[in-house]
């Protein structure tokens, strides 16, 4: 995993915080183990984290007569990292509290670096990526591609949602459908729809998309995930983002993922807004894993240590001369690798 180098006063705050942090879960699991020895605590049941709040998260009870109630739940020291989407152990306590003693399996979790190259996890057991774009912010092809890597490397399939085709003109046709016929040609399942257009009610076609689905919402801000989620969940009080007129681009609005159960069936996760998705944790291997025409690719270079970068013999240039991979997905490509050097020489290191 990728690292930055820090300073002296750097490792110290870390350290002093890493001891705070330390001193605070130690004060709440023995609170924990009084309750529990006080009987105070409910027997083990399965619930589902919905929300994610720091050191508190909001688990569904799955099980008994409290199955379908919230309750704002602490975490026993001994468990790693949990996020929305988690299935968990959990016992009740008073005043619909409780405390998470176990993590169930994952079937997949979907992960982002942070800006220190960490991995922070977003979601788990998500059945398909929903990658929303727009005429407006105009969609970029890198960044498309960048989640795609994401969802290819966690082995969650993606679907691209074109929303606002409203705002669709003569002017951008024309490179939107350009754009869009690119990924359908690579087997991506693409989408069109309008919430605009659509009014109270969701779009049949995004209807179809997220039904009896644990479906995870991702995009850069502004492209109208939060006002399709309206159109899904009309009841919920949900925050409409917009575009900034002098910059174009999106204005953040949620603030923690969060798990929806949707009416017509299935769940839904709405994730905070990003604007672009660092690869720099990955290898250079676990990239060219990430483009599907690459990876068939993987290993027929002429020289074993191929850069992919104009080098004699390399296999994707052949591919790409031929036709079998497009101009447009090769530069994305170098440019995901260009990008991990330089994050690299700028103070990154792997372990």
């Amino acid at each position: 995993m990728a690292k930055r180098r820090l300073n002296k006063q750097q490792q110290w705050r870390i350290k002093k915080i890493q001891q705070e942090r330390a001193a605070r879960a130690a004060k709440k699991e023995k609170v924990i183990e009084q309750q529990a020895e006080a009987g105070e605590l409910g027997p083990e049941q399965e619930g589902l984290i919905i929300a994610h709040y720091g050191q508190q998260l909001d688990v569904e009870a799955l099980e008994g007569e409290d199955s379908g109630t919230v309750f704002r739940c602490f975490v026993r020291a001994n468990i790693d990292s949990l996020v929305t989407g988690d299935r968990v152990i959990w016992r009740k306590g008073k005043s619909e509290t409780g405390v998470i003693v176990a993590r169930c399996d994952r079937q997949n979790l979907l992960q982002r670096p942070d800006n220190f190259g960490a991995l922070k996890p977003v979601a788990a057991n998500i059945d398909h990526i929903i990658l929303v774009i727009a005429p407006e912010p105009e969609p970029h092809d890198n960044l498309i591609d960048r989640y795609l890597v994401a969802s290819e490397t966690s082995d969650i399939p993606a679907v691209i949602l074109l929303n606002k085709t409203d705002l669709i003109t003569d002017e951008n046709r024309e490179q939107i459908e350009s754009l869009l016929s690119r990924y359908e040609n690579l087997g991506y399942e693409v989408v069109r729809t309008s919430a605009a257009e659509s009014g109270n009610e969701p779009a049949p076609e995004v209807a179809a998309l997220v039904k009896d689905q644990t479906s995870v919402f991702v995009g850069q801000s502004g492209v109208g995930k939060s006002s399709i989620i309206q159109t899904l969940l009309p009841g919920e009080s949900l925050r409409v983002g917009a575009v900034s007129e002098s910059t174009g681009k999106g204005i953040h609005t949620t603030t923690t993922a969060k798990l929806f159960h949707l009416p017509l069936g299935g769940d839904l996760i709405d994730s905070p807004g990003i604007r672009e998705f660092g690869l720099w944790h990955m290898t250079p291997q676990e990239i060219e894993y990430g483009f599907r025409e690459i990876r068939e690719l993987i290993g027929t270079c002429k020289f074993r240590n191929c850069r992919h970068m104009g080098d004699p013999g390399c296999a994707l240039e052949a591919a790409a001369a031929d036709g079998r991979i497009s101009p447009e997905r090769l530069k994305s490509f170098h440019r995901i690798l260009a990008d991990m050097a330089e994050q690299q020489a700028r103070g990154l290191k792997v372990d």
